[in-house]
């Protein structure tokens, strides 16, 4: 492995790693703690964590072609939306299938919604991409956080250094000026009706 590599950009490890797999393994040892942590947050147990974040990296490289370096977008965000899709998949058939005893925080399960709506299948929308472009930089951080990075209100208070009543409003604030930015450039009905019901 190129020990060069080892504090290059994400992008690149990943645009390289499909020609040298070895080099994935950087990627893994970058975001595997994390990956663990936040699937955990969301299904609780640990072997099915450890399942979910194998099976994001795996889908991270075979779909490594469907990620595009845009502004407004990073590798983190993109691989973020993948896991927890994927975790919030297979704690809906926890539930079907074996039942949990532990509901699910309503913020997760609401944002579950939320991220569903907000992605388009394991990539980031590049017509989603152009309005967060277009937004104030405090609002498009904070729609990145919580909607792409998955991160609870009260995560995004504690690194913000923001009250949860102030993250609530300035996410409130932040989805109406999104929907202003992306009409400008994408009239779709379909997509202002999921922002009417603040779903972004």
């Amino acid at each position: 492995m190129d020990d060069g590599l080892k504090d290059a950009p994400d992008h690149e490890i990943l645009l390289r790693s499909r020609k040298d797999p070895n080099l994935f393994g950087i990627l893994v040892d970058r975001y595997e703690d994390a990956f663990l942590r936040k699937a955990k947050s969301i299904l609780f147990v640990e072997e099915d964590a450890e399942e979910v974040v194998q099976d994001c990296f795996t889908r991270i490289y075979l779909y490594a072609d469907k990620f595009k370096p845009q502004e407004g977008a990073t590798f983190s965000s993109w691989a973020y939306s993948i896991l927890i899709r994927l975790a919030f998949t297979r704690y809906q058939k926890m539930k079907r299938h074996r039942g949990v005893t532990t509901e699910l925080d309503p913020e997760l399960y609401e944002k579950s919604a939320d991220t569903e709506d907000f992605l388009e299948d394991l990539s980031i929308r590049s017509e989603v991409l152009g309005a967060l472009a277009r937004l104030p930089e405090s609002a498009s951080r904070i729609l990145r956080l919580q909607f792409i990075e998955g991160k609870t209100q009260e995560e995004i208070a504690e690194s913000e250094d923001l009250s949860i009543a102030a993250v609530k409003t300035r996410v409130h604030r932040a989805k109406k000026d999104f929907k202003k930015a992306f009409d400008e450039t994408n009239p779709c009905p379909v997509v202002e009706n999921d922002i009417d019901k603040n779903r972004i």
